[in-house]
């Protein structure tokens, strides 16, 4: 959203939400991060100017200035399991200051605010901002916080952001007769990002972009410019993503957004998915990290999946091997410790990441061959596997590599065999034996 204002009697507030930055979130967040930081596709890095973060190179406008924008969601504010941190989302609309203001009140122990937001009221971005100095929060974006949203994240003890986190910047604007953008004053936001330590040069190029544009720096160049004080992986901070919505049904919508891999398995078998979704909820409930609940949540998805792979046909078995090894392949240079997890594992999920969008029609091969048949049907017997279980050690990444390839290499059985051992060892994971469901 634009840092919109109030307008007086008979003007109209600045919504474009609806229209120009909504749309280009959603297109970020189509073919981004998902809300976990757990999902299958990853983000390319946006240049620094107008740009369309999803690398579209697209920079949209108001299509119908005339066009009366839908009112807004309210902002939506929630406590997260452990009552250390409070996550805001949503656009910035009236009252959500004030809202803020009661939860932090009632709840003492907050000591971070996790903000996903598209902007929305420079007064309530302002209000939020002084909200969290008062409190000495530290501020953290795990996805995106563009225009009125970085006025709250410049006040933070602490700003941090992901890597992949996206942060937006415009001039502010007001809304005239006729749907007219009109220029607005931007000195308080200048004083207040200047106030804030943000280096003046950024905070002249920031003010100087369009309304209906938005500059999207790089994460580093954040930090240089002061706007970020760090940079922290997505095991820093307890996941946030089911802050409100921690029920089996918001469980489920996110495991299936992040891993749609599983889509078949909820079609074909879906108490498996809810099995999953329980396991997802308990490490949320425990203030498990956003990488901790991903790496659980692929391990757990991956031995699903490949139960039902586990009688397959040879040619089934030599797919699943070439697609891992693929996986291994690039992986190894930056990732030894996902390539060593890949082929001890034969894990799928997080082969599917390594190999992001060029990977799916293999992917999908492999499942359509894995729910073939018998459907692949968890026991309820130890599904997840210890929590937290370390990965291969990097150096076996190479070694397992070469005994791919040397299973590859054989005649189609022989193949067969040679990757059932490799990927299930001498027999299916016996807490995922195909079996009838109860």
């Amino acid at each position: 959203m634009p840092w919109g204002r109030e307008m007086t009697a008979g003007s109209r507030r600045a919504v474009r939400g609806a229209t120009c930055v909504a749309i280009l979130l959603a297109c970020t967040l189509m073919a981004g991060p998902s809300p976990l930081g757990l999902g299958e596709g990853q983000l390319a890095p946006g240049p620094r100017g107008a740009v369309d973060p999803a690398g579209l190179g697209l920079t949209l406008r108001e299509p119908d200035p005339l066009a009366t924008a839908p009112e807004p969601l309210a902002t939506r504010l929630a406590l997260g399991p452990q009552g250390r941190d409070v996550r805001l989302s949503g656009e910035l609309t009236d009252g959500a200051a004030e809202r803020l203001a009661r939860l932090l009140d009632d709840h003492g122990s907050v000591e971070r605010i996790h903000l996903t937001s598209e902007g929305g009221l420079v007064e309530e971005g302002a209000a939020i901002g002084a909200l969290i100095a008062r409190h000495g929060l530290v501020t953290y974006v795990p996805d995106y916080c563009v225009s009125a949203c970085t006025l709250a994240f410049v006040r933070g003890r602490e700003r941090l952001v992901l890597a992949e986190a996206r942060l937006g910047f415009h001039a502010p604007y007001e809304i005239g007769p006729f749907g007219v953008e009109i220029a607005a004053d931007s000195a308080p936001e200048r004083a207040a990002y200047l106030a804030a330590g943000v280096e003046a040069d950024f905070v002249d190029a920031a003010l100087k972009v369009r309304p209906d544009d938005l500059m999207i720096p790089e994460t580093t160049t954040l930090v240089r410019a002061g706007v970020a004080t760090g940079i922290v992986g997505a095991d820093r901070f307890p996941d946030s993503t089911l802050d409100g919505v921690d029920g089996p049904d918001g469980a489920r919508s996110v495991l299936l957004r992040s891993f749609p891999l599983l889509r078949p398995v909820e079609a074909q078998a879906p108490w498996i998915v809810d099995r999953i979704a329980g396991h997802y909820r308990a490490l949320y409930g425990e203030g498990a990290s956003e990488a901790e609940a991903g790496d659980s949540l692929r391990r757990l998805a991956s031995r699903t999946v490949l139960a039902g792979l586990s009688r397959a046909e040879p040619e089934a078995l030599v797919a699943l091997g070439t697609y891992l090894a693929q996986a291994m392949d690039k992986a190894a240079a930056g990732q030894p410790g996902a390539c060593a997890a890949i082929g001890a594992e034969g894990n799928l999920f997080l082969a599917r990441r390594v190999l992001g969008e060029g990977g799916d029609a293999g992917a999908r091969s492999i499942m359509t061959r894995a729910l073939a048949g018998t459907a692949p049907i968890a026991s309820g017997r130890n599904e997840a596997g210890p929590r937290g279980q370390a990965l291969p050690p990097a150096a076996a990444c190479g070694d397992l590599r070469r005994a791919y390839d040397a299973a590859l290499g054989l005649p189609l059985q022989a193949a067969a065999e040679a990757l059932r051992g490799l990927v299930f060892g001498t027999a299916p994971p016996p807490a995922l034996e195909a079996t009838a469901h109860p």
